[in-house]
C-alpha cells in the first residue's frame, strides 16, 4: 500500500458512475470528520459545496458502516434547529509500531487520532525482525479478548527507522536495527493474520503532525525526527508527500554538517546523525536508554535553572544546536518550506535556544526578506510515531470507506 497524501481537502465528484461518486464523496465526508474530529453536517455542506439532502445521506452511510456516529450538537448561538455532529467512531481502530534500538512501542489507535494504549517493551538488545514479531504478537494476544469484544481493528501500521521499499514495505536497510531486505509487511501479516503497512518511521511522523499537529493546513513543510537509531525526515510538497524513486527520500540524518567529524555507518564522515545524537544528552543527564521519556522535561530543567545549565551541559547542547542549524540552512536552501516541524529530541534542542537557532537559518539560509521559514516544535509528542504508523492503516478506509464492509478489505 502506498504512503497517503497529507490531508487536504478531497474533491467531491460528480459524473455519471454514480457508485464511484459514491464512493468518493463518502472518502470526502470520512476524511473531513478525521483531521477535523467535530463537525456539523452543516460545516460538510459548507465545505463540499454539496446540497444537505446528499450530505445527510453520505452521513448516514457512514453512521451504518460504523465509522462515523452522530452526537447532540452542543449549545448553539444560531436560529434554527442545530445540526448533529460528526465524530469518528473511537472504537474503529489500528494497531502501531514503532520498533527501535532499544524497545519496540506498541498502540491501540482511534480513527480519531488517539492513542487509546500504548505499550512500550524494553529490549536488552538491538531486537531482530523475528524478535519484533514475537513482541508484537504477544503484546497483541493479551490485548485479543478486548479487541474482539470492544474495536474493530482495521489493519496494522509500523513505523521502522530506515528505508523501506513503498510497493511492499520491505525494509531495505535500517542500520542501527542491523536488519536488511526484511519483507516485515509480509512477515508481520502472517503473524497477526491482519493487513500491514510499514514506512520510515520520519515519513510517518509527517503524517501525524500534518494531520493532528504543528502542520495542519500547511502545504510545503518538512519534519525532522531525532531518536536512538538517528535522524531521518520527511517532506511535503504542495500537500503531497515527496518519496523519491523507491520512497527513500528525507535522509537529512546523512547530510553533511561537520568535515571532520566522526565517521557515520554509511561510510561518510561528519553526517549529521553522527554529530546531533540522542545518546550523548542522556549521559549527560544521567539518564539511562530506557529513560529517554525524561530527557525532554530533565533538559529543559537545566535551562530553566537561575545560573543556567551546568557548563558541560550547555556545551553539548550549544554544539549540537549549532549542527542542527547548519543543516536546517541546507535544507531551506534546497526546499525553501514555509514550516520546519522538528520532532523527538530535535525539538528538545530547539526548546533549550530557539532564538540562537532562528538567527542561524536567517543569517545563512537563502530566503527572501518576505519568505522566513517557520521553524516549531512537533506537538504530538511521545505519541507522535504511532499516529503516524496508524495513518497508513486507516489509509484504504480513508480512500474508499464503504470497502470497510467488504471482507476482502481486511484480509491481507
Amino acid at each position: 500500500m502506498a504512503v497517503p497524501d497529507l490531508p487536504a481537502p478531497r474533491t467531491v465528484r460528480r459524473g455519471n458512475n454514480l457508485d464511484d461518486v459514491r464512493r468518493n464523496n463518502l472518502a470526502v465526508v470520512l476524511n473531513l470528520a478525521h483531521v477535523r474530529g467535530r463537525l456539523s453536517r452543516a460545516d460538510v455542506t459548507r465545505a463540499t459545496g454539496l446540497n444537505r439532502s446528499t450530505v445527510a445521506g453520505l452521513v448516514a452511510e457512514l453512521v451504518e458502516l460504523g465509522l462515523v456516529e452522530e452526537q447532540e450538537p452542543g449549545m448553539t448561538h444560531h436560529a434554527g434547529r442545530p445540526s448533529p455532529i460528526i465524530v469518528p467512531r473511537e472504537d474503529v481502530v489500528a494497531i502501531a509500531i514503532n520498533p527501535e534500538v532499544d524497545a519496540v512501542t506498541i498502540g491501540l489507535v482511534s480513527l480519531s487520532g488517539r492513542v487509546l494504549k500504548r505499550i512500550r517493551y524494553d529490549t536488552a538488545r538491538v531486537p531482530t525482525p523475528e524478535e519484533v514479531i514475537n513482541i508484537v504478537a504477544a503484546v497483541v494476544a493479551g490485548m485479543r479478548g478486548e479487541l474482539d469484544s470492544s474495536f474493530r481493528t482495521v489493519g496494522v501500521g509500523v513505523a521502522v527507522p530506515g528505508l523501506v521499499r513503498e510497493i511492499d514495505g520491505e525494509v531495505v536497510a535500517a542500520p542501527h536495527l542491523d536488519w536488511h531486505g526484511v519483507p516485515f509487511s509480509a512477515m508481520l501479516s502472517a503473524a497477526l493474520k491482519l493487513p500491514v503497512t510499514t514506512a520510515n518511521d520520519a515519513s510517518t511522523g509527517l503524517m501525524a503532525e500534518s494531520t493532528f499537529g504543528a502542520g495542519r493546513g500547511g502545504r510545503n513543510h518538512i519534519y525532522l525526527n531525532g531518536g536512538a537509531s538517528g535522524i531521518g525526515g520527511g517532506i511535503a510538497i504542495d500537500g503531497h508527500p515527496l518519496l523519491g524513486t523507491s520512497g527513500f527520500a528525507g535522509e537529512f540524518g546523512h547530510g553533511l554538517v561537520n568535515s571532520n567529524g566522526l565517521t557515520c555507518h554509511c561510510g561518510r564522515q561528519g553526517c549529521l546523525e553522527t554529530e546531533v545524537r540522542q545518546a550523548p544528552l542522556l549521559a549527560a543527564l544521567d539518564l539511562s536508554g530506557n529513560e529517554v521519556e525524561k530527557l525532554d522535561s530533565t533538559l529543559l530543567a537545566q535551562f530553566s535553572r537561575p545560573g543556567g545549565p551546568e557548563p558541560k551541559i550547555l556545551e553539548l547542547v550549544h554544539q549540537q544546536v549549532g549542527y542542527l542549524s547548519e543543516s536546517l540552512c541546507s535544507i531551506v536552501n534546497v526546499f525553501n518550506p514555509e514550516l520546519i516541524i522538528l520532532g523527538g529530541f530535535l525539538g528538545t534542542l530547539y526548546a533549550t535556544e530557539p532564538e540562537r537557532m532562528e538567527e542561524i537559518v536567517k543569517a545563512k539560509a537563502m530566503t527572501g526578506p518576505d519568505a522566513d521559514v517557520r521553524i516549531v516544535r512537533a506537538v504530538l509528542g511521545l505519541d507522535l510515531l504511532l499516529v503516524g504508523a496508524a495513518q497508513l492503516a486507516f489509509a484504504s478506509v480513508l480512500a474508499d470507506p464503504a470497502s470497510i464492509a467488504e471482507p476482502e478489505a481486511l484480509i491481507s
